[in-house]
């Protein structure tokens, strides 16, 4: 028996390289975010900063193991094996719930899942404790650091409120002092600017980075005879007003005589801060549970006690943690940060909430997000109508963008926001975190910088009347799913504690084989929903600024729609033919992504009209009318994959023979049009056309025929509505397709001229 919680140990460790590697992929949005969404340096600069930071932050983090011995529960009321079993509890827990936001491209905090989760573990294991004993439910209460355990679930739900609040705040006024026209400001603008944030983040780097070392432990002559921690904790004011003198006269010299732009290095100095203050806090809930097992183990070893009989009160006692473990735990955060695709889907989700751009919006408004909306704008005119109309203008010229956000870039490649909400991103996050740090009030970095952002969005009008209800509704997504984590994790935890209790070893060992193979169907399936988002047959946006140029850009895109449409259209109809559910809905998602891409192109329109000159306005026409066809043949496909989806999903009856043969006669000519225009169309040879073209009258007729033959049957023979009706719905939309094929390569023929080269963007601008 004694050998099962070795073994335990062993599966904590990998465990622990796992909680890692997924608790790293969701925390990365704290600290990357506001980097790659201004673009103010380059993404190798900034993975190169947050790596230092990271591996800095690990070092210096010995001393903030204390959550996963003593603050949610008291340890000595617990013997070393149900210890053993919380700690087995949790992390498996940890693991499933992290990997399952990641995959959805959620951030959701880190120290919100390993709190609820020892809490729902512990309470199982009290429970369980006191219906042995035949207790009473109130003694639950003597297992449970209540005022520990209350004081951080308050601190991690206010800090969503504050950090909100005081985020929009601060960028309101830097806003209306800095502009949108920032560069052209005096030099003391950005000094001043420059030293304040520098101030905040150098402060935040002190609490953050050397808490966590025995350097705080020393005294020195300069501070009195004082340690350093004293000095800190006595002396406040003192270190920020020195700080924020040498800083603001730095600025000033870096601005007035080096080409250094300060905002980037606000941007470049948080992002380390925030990587140094995430590995520092933030590793505590991955391997904090692991290392506090394994001293467990260690003190039960030597004792020679019964595992049953041994108490726990030696985790009240604060043990450090050995270096040698916190640098291999920062390594394994670097090199996840390095190659995880999943750390990039939560940073997106949080960079397109708070994006100054139009985007594809991901969520979809609902009556509270509209509510809100509704009421903000009515709040916002009743404050402006307060203010005189002078006042007013002032104010709204310094939230106006001068300069043009539309550019010849691609849209996708412009900055989500500017620099200077970037450095009040990393600025106010530093504060908070630092104030918060000083009084030792525990928090949620996720929640503390992802809500920055999300106020700073709304102060900077980032969420306008044709973003806000979608933007309001994403982020109470985010919020919910904050809620979620923790009634999922305490409720998980405390029904895995139980199966380990009374399971032991066999419900152990099936449990982490159930990790595993979750972790890895997850992965496998992650890695094909990407290959399929970068499929070779994926859609680009037109650039070109004449109709010739549109011409030759856009013939891939159409020779990619034409395959895809190709394979839709045989799928459906040969499935249908077998009755081959599964392919039939694998079919209907394939013709939902097309149709979105189309989309997509279509609202890049707007872009694509803001870069044409005078002259080439004729082919905005031409673009529009290719997208429109491409938008009908995708509709058709979409139709037909439905509605043959729902016949066999409904278990209709299966089309006659002779149906399912004039089907597949149409299907042969139809494989030929998509063959012969994808061809044409990959080859650029759109004098080929006019071939194609004759055929039309044929292919309609085709058509025609079988819907005659259809109407014959259906007075005579045929008894099945539903099959009817289908088989008019395939006939009808197959024609509708053909149609749109026909307008589309009719629209080519009529305006290619080979003579004419086409023009293109000019970027060298």
């Amino acid at each position: 028996m004694d050998n099962v919680y070795l073994i335990m140990i062993v599966a904590l460790a990998f465990l622990a390289i796992a909680d890692l590697v997924v608790g790293v992929s969701n925390d990365a949005v704290n600290f990357l975010n506001s980097a790659i969404g201004s673009k103010a340096i380059s993404f190798k600069t900034i993975m190169i900063v947050a790596s230092i930071g990271i591996a800095c932050g690990a070092i210096f983090s010995s001393g903030m193991m204390e959550v996963a011995r003593k603050d949610i529960f008291n340890p000595g009321e617990f013997y070393f094996n149900e210890i053993m079993f919380i700690f087995m509890a949790v992390m498996i827990t940890d693991i499933l719930l992290l990997d399952f936001f990641n995959t959805l491209g959620m951030p959701t905090s880190t120290t919100v899942s390993i709190v609820f989760e020892l809490l729902g573990a512990a309470v199982a294991m009290a429970l369980i404790k006191i219906a042995n004993n035949n207790g009473a439910f109130s003694e639950v209460v003597q297992y449970i650091n209540t005022e520990k355990a209350v004081i951080i679930i308050a601190g991690i739900v206010l800090s969503i409120l504050i950090a909100f609040t005081i985020g929009a705040l601060v960028q309101w006024l830097t806003r209306l002092l800095i502009s949108f026209d920032f560069k052209k400001k005096p030099k003391w603008v950005g000094a001043v600017f420059g030293g304040i944030a520098l101030t905040a983040i150098s402060y935040f780097i002190l609490i953050e980075g050397i808490k966590g070392t025995t350097l705080v432990q020393h005294s020195f002559k300069i501070i009195g005879n004082i340690t350093l921690e004293s000095f800190i904790e006595q002396k406040p004011f003192l270190i920020i007003f020195s700080t924020f003198s040498v800083l603001i006269a730095l600025s000033f010299l870096l601005i007035s005589f080096t080409k250094i732009n300060i905002y980037k290095l606000i941007i470049t100095v948080g992002t380390f801060a925030l990587a140094l203050a995430f590995a520092g806090n933030d590793l505590m809930n991955f391997i904090g549970v692991p290392i506090a097992a394994w001293q467990s183990y260690e003190a039960w070893e030597a004792s020679g006690v019964l595992a049953t009989k041994f108490s726990m009160e030696i985790l009240s006692q604060k043990v450090p943690t050995p270096n040698i473990l916190l640098f291999i735990a920062g390594i394994i955060m670097v090199v996840t940060l390095w190659f995880s695709s999943k750390a990039k889907a939560v940073v997106k989700t949080s960079i397109d909430l708070s994006s100054q751009e139009r985007i594809k919006e991901r969520f979809q408004p609902n009556f509270i997000s509209r509510s809100l909306v509704r009421f903000a704008v009515n709040t916002s005119e009743i404050f402006t109508s307060i203010l005189s109309k002078n006042m007013q203008d002032k104010i709204e010229i310094q939230f106006t963008k001068t300069a043009p956000i539309i550019s010849k870039d691609k849209p996708q490649d412009l900055p989500a926001f500017d620099m200077v909400r970037a450095a009040v991103n990393l600025m106010v996050a530093g504060i908070l975190i630092s104030i918060a740090t000083s009084f030792k009030l525990p928090l949620s970095t996720t929640y503390v910088t992802f809500m920055v952002g999300m106020g700073t969005s709304l102060a900077d009008r980032a969420w306008g009347a044709e973003s806000a209800v979608y933007r309001v509704a994403g982020v109470l997504n985010v919020i919910g799913g904050w809620f979620g984590t923790a009634l999922i994790a305490f409720i998980a935890s405390g029904g895995i504690l139980t199966i380990i209790y009374f399971g032991k070893g066999v419900a152990i060992t099936i449990l982490l084989f159930a990790v595993f193979f979750l972790l890895l169907r997850s992965y496998i399936s992650y890695n094909r929903k990407n290959k399929i988002l970068k499929e070779e047959d994926s859609l680009s946006k037109a650039e070109s600024s004449s109709i010739q140029g549109v011409i030759e850009e856009s013939a891939h895109n159409v020779a990619r729609v034409v395959k895809r449409a190709n394979k839709i259209f045989t799928t459906s109809f040969n499935s249908l033919a077998k009755q081959d559910l599964e392919t039939l809905k694998k079919n209907k998602k394939g013709v939902v992504r097309l149709s979105e891409e189309i989309d997509d192109l279509r609202d890049h329109i707007f872009y694509f009209i803001k870069n044409l000159d005078e002259a080439s306005v004729g082919a905005s026409n031409f673009y529009i009318n290719i997208l429109g066809y491409l938008q009908a043949m995708t509709q058709s496909l979409e139709y037909i994959a439905k509605v043959t989806h729902k016949h066999i999903s409904n278990n209709h009856k299966k089309l006659k023979y002779n149906q399912i043969k004039e089907l597949k006669e149409i299907e042969i000519e139809l494989i030929k049009l998509f063959t012969d225009t994808q061809i044409v169309f990959e080859n650029r040879s759109f004098e080929e056309i006019e071939s194609i073209v004759k055929h039309k009258n044929n292919l309609f007729n085709l058509v025609s025929e079988k819907i005659e033959k259809q109407v014959a049957r259906t007075r005579t023979e045929e008894s099945s509505p539903k099959n009817t009706t289908l088989y008019f719905t395939l006939l009808l939309e197959t024609k509708d397709l053909i149609t749109a094929t026909m307008n589309l390569l009719e629209s080519y023929y009529k305006e290619h001229d080979s003579s004419v080269k086409p023009a293109t963007i000019d970027k060298d601008f």
